[in-house]
């Protein structure tokens, strides 16, 4: 009965000769026992620590488009050439596979990999915000846990869409990843069909690492929040002038400084500027024409500085509206564009559209 012993049976009055089965008390091994950690990856276990009030601070943060190859893998160097000039421009974070860079279209691995590649690369230049929300809580756990063992600076969050959740569970969900480092929280009704009320942020604003959040529904509820001193960031480019010079809003999560990144950052900057804001409501309007991404990809094939490959369900504008572009960028001035090239109208031919990836 020696071997026992490996499992801390109580022997201290037993020989091995007179040892009684019913006395004996089993202990298991503690290596075995690791209470209250996540696996395989621990909140503290980053790469960039950043605070919460880094991000609250940020200005211009650009929802980046993901370009790809023919074959519908990324194309990384078009996407380093694309945060460059983010850089470049003033942009201070980037949302690296929001809706438009189309992390609803990757892999969780593609996912991860671009966060952590977007961090190693230029994580010292601008901060890496990466998408790790999920109508899944169990997901959005460990998605998020990965991006921070990679190194993002701070999560995007969604609430749970489709399969709606009430407001006591919106607050538990997210109550799941607020504690692994800076979020922002994102509400977009249009998209996920439920208003992220006041009353759950401000539950959730208790949290130290509730940096702000991206709101949609309007001004009015920009003020609302700010009115309560609570970090928020318009999630409309048609109102986001107004949003930060009368209404508060620190800033802006932009899809239109994809394309004119300079005049972007001179909106959240320079002070209050309602004939720029004019002059640029022609191409926010283009923009958002059909659900985002889809002007996006085509606007930024046409000025050339990415392949004209569409992942499904997205496909390019009609010819019409790719001419209407054209037109938008004379307009402009194409020295506030993107890209070196000059902007073209491209044929239905030239488009490569790919289910399968």
């Amino acid at each position: 009965m020696g071997h026992l012993n490996v499992c801390n049976l109580n022997t201290k009055s037993y020989g091995p000769a007179t040892f009684s089965r019913k006395n004996w008390k089993w202990s298991p091994p503690q290596a075995a026992i690791i209470p209250n950690h996540h696996l395989p990856m621990r909140s503290f276990e980053v790469k960039n620590r950043t605070s919460t009030e880094d991000i609250k601070s940020l200005r211009l943060i650009t929802a980046i488009k993901t370009p790809y190859l023919p074959d519908g893998r990324f194309d990384l160097e078009a996407y380093d050439d694309l945060v460059n000039k983010q850089i470049a421009n003033g942009a201070e974070g980037l949302i690296v596979g929001g809706t438009t860079g189309e992390g609803q279209l990757m892999s969780w691995d593609e996912h991860i990999m671009l966060i952590g590649h977007t961090v190693n690369c230029f994580g010292g230049s601008i901060k890496v915000i990466g998408n790790t929300g999920s109508n899944s809580t169990r997901e959005a756990i460990h998605a998020t846990e990965q991006g921070f063992a990679v190194g993002m600076h701070a999560a995007l969050h969604i609430n749970p869409y489709y399969g709606k959740t009430s407001l006591e569970g919106m607050v538990s969900h997210f109550d799941c990843v607020l504690s692994m480092g800076p979020t922002i929280i994102y509400n977009v009704p249009s998209r996920t069909g439920q208003d992220i009320s006041p009353r759950v942020i401000q539950t959730l604003a208790q949290s130290p690492n509730l940096a702000g959040v991206k709101e949609c529904v309007g001004n009015d509820r920009v003020e609302h929040y700010t009115d309560n001193r609570i970090t928020v960031w318009s999630g409309n480019d048609d109102q986001c002038h107004d949003a930060r010079w009368d209404h508060g809003a620190t800033g802006v999560v932009s899809v239109t400084s994809n394309l004119v990144p300079g005049l972007m950052q001179e909106l959240m900057f320079g002070g209050k500027n309602p004939s720029l804001n004019s002059k640029l409501m022609p191409l926010v309007e283009w923009l958002f024409q059909e659900p985002n991404p889809i002007a996006l990809n085509t606007a930024l094939a046409q000025l050339g500085v990415v392949r004209p490959v569409f992942r499904l369900p997205y496909v390019p504008l009609p010819l019409q509206k790719r001419a209407d572009f054209v037109n938008l960028v004379k307009k402009i001035g194409r020295e506030n564009f993107v890209g070196e090239k000059d902007v073209q109208v491209l044929d239905d031919d030239d488009f490569i559209l790919i289910g399968r990836y």
